[in-house]
């Protein structure tokens, strides 16, 4: 998987970075077909935002989540791409 990480109006440091990478790892152990996923931190006054856009053999898939915290909108998008994901595996399954 490939993992693209951009920054708007903040500055991507290495645990930034490291810590995104992770939490992609979990995305990973539940669908293997993801092909790339581009991710953008940004700050909007005192809102931290982080969005994401995963490409998946099958589909796409968009979350996005603020919070005061970076690390904690990191987890709030996480968790949010970790339901759709596992909501289009079960859709690309055969219930015959």
């Amino acid at each position: 998987m490939q993992i693209n990480i951009t920054g708007h109006h903040v500055e991507l440091t290495d645990a930034l970075n490291d810590y995104v990478r992770n939490k992609f790892d979990r995305l990973e152990r539940h669908f293997d077909n993801i092909t790339n996923a581009q991710v953008t931190l940004s700050v909007e006054k005192q809102r931290q935002k982080s969005e994401a856009n995963i490409h998946l053999a099958g589909g796409e898939v968009f979350a996005a989540n603020e919070h005061d915290d970076m690390y904690a909108a990191i987890d709030g998008m996480v968790d949010k791409l970790d339901r759709q994901i596992i909501k289009h595996k079960e859709k690309m399954k055969s219930h015959k």
